[in-house]
């Protein structure tokens, strides 16, 4: 294999694991590397690209947290069909075909630039850089104890969780920690996604060879997002919590809660969590702090049973830790301050407002020619129009006017599309709005 590190990515200002990420990455988008294909072992990357074993490490790891290749323990690493199913979908990681130009995107998940103090994460920050000795070692595996610690009297007191800071792994974001998961259960067990929209979750099972199934009752594994059930952003009720708690527990399943969008009710207080009701006994806990905080903060985390942390003990050795350890200082003070609670008070005042804001515009610009239903997470809104598109030509048509909005797929006897507030600035939801019923009735 040419060596083409340093010839292809030749930049003082990215990581050297970085470029051998990108090195690798490039033979997989491009099918040089096929799905099912090793990847050379480390010790063989070492040689061939002239780098250490932690670059060559750090870089595999990076690799499979992006799902581009997954680990087989006595094996090695081997290439997913990511890239293949990136391209079938017309896209490339990070290369997206080209389409019109959006100036409204009520698709995006990314923070509101208002919503974020920026100068206090970078005190925080600062501070833990200050801390010599400590950034001198990679730190846990585990994840840094104080953080946990942090994290668990936290999720205990705000999500009702049924915890020690031993039952806490930390990773850089939720697809680290799904691969951690999938190592330590046995494939032959089947799962159910339902109706997640987290494609990347369901393919990381699919790549470590664990099969789907259509029913919650078929599955030996569920996976779960009470707090934000489908596109609709609608939360499932405590009544169903406890009928799958019972479930699970009657036929020996497991139940993965990804806790997405737990802290942001709009219009009722945060229902307590899977993990909490169960008491911990069948179900993963799994939080992350992208929606919190910032998406480029890649810290997730969680909970596993005690049932299952013996058989992650006994494989912990084989993963290091993913997460930042700068990072994970600086989010346990920004946690102990208070400042994480604060900082949901104030998001969630923040969208409230905006979502009214949002409404308004909606309102006044379409009239009786739309209805608008808040989802109950406050972040989607639900916009019925009273036309004969359908949704897809609606969400099409608005594209190319420059407004970004999702299909809800309700089926409807009028098309339903969904629209996210949180990167679009208050003072552009009236101009949007105008634009996009252009896009419909015309001007």
């Amino acid at each position: 294999m040419e060596n083409t590190v340093d010839s292809g990515l030749n930049k003082e200002n990215i990581p050297l694991y970085m470029r051998v990420y990108e090195y690798y990455k490039d033979l997989i988008t491009e099918g040089k590397l096929s799905p099912g294909a090793r990847l050379p072992s480390i010790r063989r990357c070492e040689k061939e690209l002239s780098v250490s074993r932690t670059t060559a490490e750090a870089a595999y790891f990076q690799l499979a947290a992006d799902g581009y290749v997954v680990s087989k323990p006595q094996s090695g690493y081997f290439v997913t069909d990511v890239a293949r199913r990136e391209k079938k979908d017309g896209t490339v990681r990070g290369k997206k075909e080209l389409e019109p130009k959006t100036d409204y995107d009520f698709t995006s998940l990314s923070a509101d630039r208002e919503s974020f103090d920026f100068t206090l994460w970078r005190r925080y920050i600062k501070s833990a850089l200050r801390q010599d000795e400590r950034l001198l070692s990679y730190g846990e595996a585990q994840g840094e104890r104080e953080l946990r610690e942090a994290l668990c009297k936290y999720i205990t007191e705000h999500r009702n969780a049924v915890c020690s800071p031993d039952n806490i792994v930390i990773g850089a974001g939720v697809q680290s920690l799904l691969h951690i998961i999938c190592a330590v259960l046995p494939r032959s067990q089947k799962v159910f996604f339902g109706e997640s929209e987290f494609e990347q979750g369901a393919a990381v099972f699919s790549d470590h060879g664990f099969k789907s199934c259509r029913t919650k009752e078929e599955a030996d594994i569920i996976y779960v997002s009470p707090s934000h059930i489908n596109r609709l952003g609608d939360v499932m009720p405590t009544s169903e919590r406890l009928r799958l708690i019972r479930l699970a527990d009657r036929e020996n399943k497991l139940i993965i809660e990804d806790d997405y969008d737990s802290e942001f009710g709009y219009f009722n207080r945060p229902t307590p969590s899977l993990q909490g009701l169960d008491c911990g006994r069948n179900v993963i806990y799994i939080g992350t702090f992208s929606k919190l905080l910032l998406p480029s903060i890649r810290l997730s985390f969680m909970i596993l049973p005690d049932a299952l942390l013996g058989e992650y003990e006994k494989k912990a050795e084989l993963y290091n830790q993913t997460a930042s350890k700068t990072e994970q200082i600086a989010l346990c003070s920004f946690i102990r301050d208070g400042n994480l609670s604060i900082r949901i008070r104030k998001i969630k005042r923040l969208y409230t407002q905006k979502m009214k804001l949002l409404t308004s515009a909606l309102k006044e610009v379409f009239g009786d020619k739309a209805n608008i239903y808040i989802g109950e997470t406050g972040f989607v809104l639900r916009l019925e129009i009273k036309c004969a598109m359908s949704e897809k030509e609606i969400a099409e048509r608005a594209l190319i006017s420059g407004v970004a909005v999702k299909e809800s797929g309700t089926g409807k006897k009028y098309p339903q599309i969904l629209l996210l507030c949180s990167s679009v600035a208050s003072e552009d939801f009236l101009p949007a709005a105008k634009r996009l019923y252009g896009s419909i009735f015309g001007a």
